[in-house]
């Protein structure tokens, strides 16, 4: 059964509820490696995530409030920082995580302070990541929060992620982390600044799906502020499906990106690790590349796309995940689609589904092309620029891949 979306107010109302436990816990906050105690009964489980890339210039002296929507639920919320892509050390001041109300606005109460190694400010690294320490209490599947970020000092280039298609704030002058009220965040933006992962502490056993695309997994041409990437509606049917345990699900989509070559952010070979294989929980990649690739000019062969699929799949079975190919879908109608292109496509799903070199495969192609024109979308699912599915084709994405699939026995 299809889930029903709550109204706004009972989503927001939920969502406190879910975090109230974080506001009025009673617990100090502790560091993360005093919290090791009752893992036993827990695993650490990434419920969101957005890759790193560079972004624009970094602004010192701001807060960045960053809109995300968890998918695992559990307890002992941590966020990791990154600086990935950065010249310089950057400084966060102070961090807070609190359930979304309405605009910029958090929910009164639920605003907590996060702690690194027990302290408010933490400095990151050129190239570098730091995880804050665990908040005690619960945070609900499918929670908005809002993850405020006081930049205290940075210069050179910012670390983040460029294609949210989610608002989120930008109060462009002082520390308004703490703030419940969204009135010193002036600006808005689709950046996710900093912010890359979100983490709990989910049931023993609980595990995670990892997302490594291009735009159309990153979500290109769904509709903004309403969560329906494929990955998205994934993440309720996993949240929704009693027979299995993988529950977390973290999109590292980049919108442009390619397999062998980077561009519109590293290539899937050289992000692998950070973006993919670094995150809590792992139990499976679904690997969904190749058209940026294909469609380049020039553009690689057949058997130098499929190296490169093979490459992931040992790096990802070395880690003991799972490895779930996607077929690579229709894009006839594509400015830069040619006859030459569609042979490599061809060619590589052909790999895909018949080489047994994946776990399991999942057959976005079909799902998706027009069985009157196998080169076409389905129009009941293109977007309108023949490349990108709409809302109805993600679900439709989503609703192909077999859960089972998702667990290979490793």
């Amino acid at each position: 059964m299809r889930h029903v979306e709550l109204p706004r107010r009972a989503r927001r109302a939920a969502v406190a509820l879910a975090l109230g436990a974080l506001a009025f816990g009673g617990v100090t906050t502790v560091p993360q490696e005093a919290a090791a105690a009752p893992a036993a009964r827990t695993t650490p489980v990434v419920t969101w995530a957005a890759s790193a890339d560079r972004l624009d210039t970094a602004v010192p002296e701001r807060t960045h409030r960053v809109v995300v929507r968890t998918s695992a639920g559990g307890s002992a919320l941590r966020i990791r920082l990154s600086n990935a892509f950065g010249e310089q050390p950057v400084t966060f001041g102070s961090a807070y995580a609190g359930a979304v109300d309405s605009g910029a606005a958090v929910v009164p109460g639920t605003n907590r302070a996060l702690t690194f190694r027990g302290a408010a400010s933490v400095t990151v690294p050129a190239g570098g990541s730091v995880y804050s320490d665990p908040l005690p209490g619960t945070v609900r599947p499918y929670a908005d929060l809002a993850v405020s970020l006081y930049v205290r000092d940075a210069s050179g280039t910012a670390t983040g992620h460029r294609m949210g298609l989610q608002t989120s704030y930008i109060a462009p002058a002082g520390d308004h982390a703490a703030e419940d009220a969204g009135t010193a965040y002036t600006q808005r933006t689709s950046f996710r600044y900093y912010l890359d992962a979100v983490v709990t502490d989910a049931p023993r056993g609980t595990g995670a799906v990892v997302a490594l695309g291009d735009s159309i997994t990153d979500g290109a041409s769904s509709t903004a502020d309403t969560n329906r990437r494929w990955p998205d509606f994934l993440a309720r049917r996993l949240g929704d499906d009693r027979r299995t345990n993988v529950k977390g699900v973290a999109n590292e989509g980049i919108s442009g990106n390619k397999v062998l070559s980077d561009g519109a952010g590293e290539s899937a070979l050289k992000r692998l690790d950070r973006d993919v294989l670094s995150q809590r929980g792992l139990r499976t990649v679904i690997l969904l590349e190749g058209v940026n690739d294909i469609k380049a000019t020039p553009a690689p062969t057949a058997a130098a796309m499929i190296d490169g699929y093979r490459q992931i799949i040992a790096r990802t079975h070395a880690t003991g995940a799972c490895a779930v190919g996607a077929t690579v879908m229709p894009y006839q109608g594509w400015r830069e689609w040619n006859a030459a292109g569609e042979a490599v496509r061809q060619e590589v799903n052909t790999f895909i589904r018949e080489s047994g070199a994946f776990d399991a495969v999942i057959d976005f192609d079909t799902a998706i092309g027009d069985p009157a024109a196998p080169e076409r979308m389905l129009p009941a699912y293109d977007s309108g620029d023949h490349l990108h599915p709409n809302d109805a084709g993600m679900q439709v994405m989503a609703d192909t891949v077999d859960t089972r699939a998702l667990r290979c026995g490793r």
